[in-house]
């Protein structure tokens, strides 16, 4: 998750109004499944065939795709070393209430043109901010009138939505854990609006992305203030969901550094050990985003599999990175043994709902055309359906899980099975070794796994 550009001053190409019957993707059907199409048809689904039913479940249902708004339409190519290069045709080069309508209404043709079920956005993405919280307000009650509106028309959800606690400058040094107690109260007000706006729309979640919770000397910072103050308005959430009634999931997504140098939530055990410091992890699950997963220096499904086997994954912000850049490049995710990866371990927790597969992504800067937009998307959603694919069977035929069984057997009987239960004591152990010496090295023969999962790959 990264803060949008705002729009070039450019005036835009003239579009019309997608309430008026006019088309801001002209010539672009929905989109397909076209199995068995050729290497170079890439406006139709290959793989992904939405209605398919798969362990009893439609390939829809167990992928759950989300297009991002912030990146999708609020991207314009940008990056810390190049000016913008993309310039939407629905964009006037403004701000205004007036293109936040037009821009919302070209995504709801995108979304069911792609066939696509969920969106997410901050609440910065979809609305300007006014001179006042209340003029900030009621330009976000007037965009999300029209988004129920459209959501209503085209049967699109809300997977998530959340506050944007780190583009502007009064959140330069934090927003829940800033020093200023006037800025936390101003963050807590914000996220206030986001709760409700989540219960206005139906979301299914509400994200936290700490962008700037975290600090660049830990000179100037008292760390363990900013974590009870963090903590403490993650309590006032909390207690403000219940009292609206907001049903929707609570969920923390974890990154380790950028624009911070080191941040709070650095990785899902980090953020995970934070909510049980504080008392908060029957609350809040986590959205992972595999990118920053890496940036903290894990494998890509790190994150994915900790937060699961702990049970507290509750979304994935699909998208992927170039380590060997060591920033943020949010690229859409094509490489299909991540992907099996990461629906292995959906496969194996259930399900990711009421989360899904968000795709915090964007196109390259040099994409500068629309089909672009669909290209993205069509084939990172092919990516998780082979992954799916791949997924079930692995889990069908069982082959690495009885791999997996048969190395830790040991623990099934005799003083194993005692150290599983906890029932075991250090005595035990003591006379369990001079009975029997010591222990003879088994190997993990890790090429053998990655050989196997190479198979289905």
């Amino acid at each position: 998750m990264s803060a949008f550009a705002p729009p070039r001053s450019k005036k835009a190409r003239s579009s019309g109004s997608h309430g008026s019957g006019n088309e801001f993707f002209k010539g672009i059907e929905k989109i397909e499944y076209k199995p068995g199409a050729g290497a170079d048809e890439v406006m139709v689904f290959k793989h992904y065939n939405a209605s398919e039913v798969i362990n009893g479940r439609t390939m829809q249902d167990w992928l759950r795709f989300s297009v991002c708004f912030w990146h999708t339409f609020r991207g314009v190519g940008s990056d810390p070393f190049g000016f913008p290069t993309i310039q939407r045709p629905w964009e006037d080069g403004t701000d205004s209430m007036e293109n936040a309508k037009q821009r919302l209404r070209a995504a709801f043709e995108f979304f069911t043109k792609l066939g696509i079920k969920y969106w997410t956005f901050h609440d910065r993405d979809i609305a300007p901010e006014g001179q006042t919280l209340e003029e900030t307000n009621s330009n976000l009650d007037e965009i999300t009138d029209l988004a129920k509106e459209l959501m209503e028309q085209t049967g699109v959800k809300l997977l998530w939505n959340t506050c944007n606690l780190f583009a502007h400058p009064r959140y330069m040094n934090g927003a829940m854990t800033n020093p200023d107690a006037h800025v936390v109260a101003y963050a807590a007000a914000q996220i206030k609006k986001g709760l409700e706006i989540g219960k206005k729309l139906n979301a299914e979640n509400f994200v936290f992305w700490g962008g700037r919770e975290g600090y660049f000397t830990i000179l100037n910072t008292d760390i363990r203030s900013e974590l009870d103050h963090m903590a403490s308005v993650l309590r006032m959430v909390v207690e403000y969901k219940k009292k609206i009634g907001f049903t929707g999931q609570l969920l923390i997504e974890p990154k380790p550094k950028e624009p911070s140098r080191h941040q709070y939530d650095y990785d899902a055990m980090t953020v995970i050990a934070f909510l049980h410091s504080y008392g908060l992890q029957e609350h809040f699950k986590i959205n992972v985003e595999p990118n920053h997963t890496t940036l903290a220096g894990h494998p890509y499904e790190h994150d994915v599999v900790m937060a699961s086997v702990c049970g507290m994954l509750g979304s994935i912000d699909s998208n992927t990175g170039s380590p060997d850049l060591g920033w943020d490049t949010d690229q859409f995710p094509m490489d299909v043994k991540n992907t099996t990866m990461v629906m292995k371990t959906v496969l194996e927790q259930g399900g990711l709902a009421p989360g899904g597969l968000n795709f915090d992504a964007k196109v390259r800067r040099e994409s500068t055309h629309l089909n672009d937009m669909f290209i993205s998307h069509i084939g990172a959603m092919d990516s998780f359906a082979r992954g799916l694919r791949n997924a079930v069977k692995i889990a069908e035929e069982g082959i690495l899980m009885k791999m997996v069984q048969e190395r830790y057997a040991s623990f099934e009987s005799g003083v194993g099975a005692k150290i599983a239960k906890g029932s075991s004591t250090l005595e035990e152990c003591e006379d369990f070794i001079k009975k029997y010496g010591d222990p003879e090295p088994h190997s993990g023969h890790q090429e053998m796994y990655e050989s196997v999962l190479n198979h289905y790959v």
